[in-house]
C-alpha cells in the first residue's frame, strides 16, 4: 500500500478486508458468508450483526433480511445491521426500518494511512497515557466510557476483559490518568492478516475535555498500530470528533448507520 491512498481506493480496501472479509474477533464468535450477506454471531455481550451486504435486487435483500433477523432472534440475540451509504439497493434502509430495525445515529467512516498523520507529540499537563493489561484497568475504562457517553457499560467491560484475556494480539486499550483518577479512556481493534487497526470507544469525561487528551489517546494507537505492523487507522467518527481528526490527517470514506433490530420478549 502507498504512503498516501486515495478515499476510493481506500474503501474498496476497507470493504474487501474488513467486511466482505470479516474475521471473528473472539473464540465465540463465529463469521458466516450465508448468501450475499457477511455476519458476526457471538455471546450476547459480544458484537452482533451484519458486517457486509451486496444485494443485486430488492427481493433478494428482502429475503436476506427475513433470514437475518430468523437467525438471530432463535437465538435471542438482539443485532445490527451496519449500513454503508454506498451499499445496495439504495433503499436498503428504508427496507430494513420497514422491517422493524430502528436506526442509530450517522456516523462518518475516517481513514488515515499513520505515516501521513499530524500526530501530538506531547501529552497534556498533568496527564499520563497507559496500557491497559489486567481487570482493574479494563474498570477503569469502564468507568471513563459510562461518565464519557452517559450508558452502561457493562457488556463493554465483559468483551473487552475477554479479548485482553484470551486474543490480546487483538485488541488494545489506554487510560488517560490525571494522578490516580482515569479521565479519559480509548481501545484499537487490530485485525490480524489486514493493514487496519480501528480507533473506537475514544472518550474524556467532560470537566477533561478540550485539552487534548483525546487527540494524545489517538497518538498513544497510533503507535502501538504501527509498531505491530499495521498501516492505516480507521474510525466511525462522530460530529464532534470528526474536526479533531481531519485536523489529524483523517480522511472521509462514507456514511455509516447502525440499524438495531432487538428480538420480541
Amino acid at each position: 500500500m502507498p504512503a498516501t491512498t486515495a478515499p476510493a481506493a481506500l474503501l474498496a480496501l476497507y470493504d474487501r478486508e474488513m467486511r466482505r472479509g470479516a474475521r471473528p474477533d473472539g473464540p465465540d464468535a463465529v463469521v458466516e458468508r450465508v448468501g450475499r450477506v457477511v455476519r458476526r454471531t457471538a455471546p450476547a455481550h459480544g458484537w452482533n450483526g451484519v458486517e457486509w451486504s451486496g444485494f443485486t435486487s430488492a427481493q433478494e435483500a428482502d429475503e436476506a433480511i427475513a433470514g437475518q433477523i430468523a437467525h438471530y432472534t432463535s437465538r435471542g440475540l438482539s443485532f445490527e445491521w451496519k449500513l454503508y451509504a454506498h451499499d445496495e439497493p439504495a433503499d436498503l434502509g428504508e427496507r430494513l426500518s420497514a422491517a422493524g430495525f430502528t436506526a442509530g445515529p450517522d456516523e462518518t467512516l475516517m481513514a488515515a494511512d499513520i505515516d501521513g498523520l499530524a500526530l501530538t507529540e506531547t501529552v497534556p499537563d498533568g496527564i499520563r497515557v497507559v496500557p491497559v493489561t489486567d481487570a482493574a484497568g479494563v474498570d477503569q475504562v469502564a468507568e471513563v466510557h459510562e461518565h464519557a457517553f452517559g450508558d452502561d457499560a457493562s457488556r463493554f467491560r465483559r468483551r473487552l476483559l475477554d479479548a485482553l484475556s484470551t486474543t490480546p494480539d487483538t485488541v488494545a486499550a489506554v487510560l488517560a490518568l490525571a494522578g490516580d483518577v482515569p479521565v479519559g479512556a480509548a481501545r484499537m481493534e487490530l485485525t490480524p492478516g489486514t493493514g487496519f487497526a480501528g480507533l473506537w470507544g475514544g472518550g474524556t469525561v467532560p470537566e477533561w475535555r478540550g485539552r487534548g487528551i483525546y487527540r494524545a489517546l489517538i497518538t498513544h494507537r497510533a503507535r502501538i498500530a504501527a509498531a505491530r505492523g499495521y498501516r492505516v487507522l480507521h474510525v466511525d467518527a462522530s460530529p464532534q470528533s470528526r474536526p479533531i481528526l481531519r485536523r489529524l490527517g483523517f480522511t472521509p470514506l462514507t456514511v455509516t448507520t447502525p440499524y438495531m433490530y432487538e428480538p420480541p420478549q
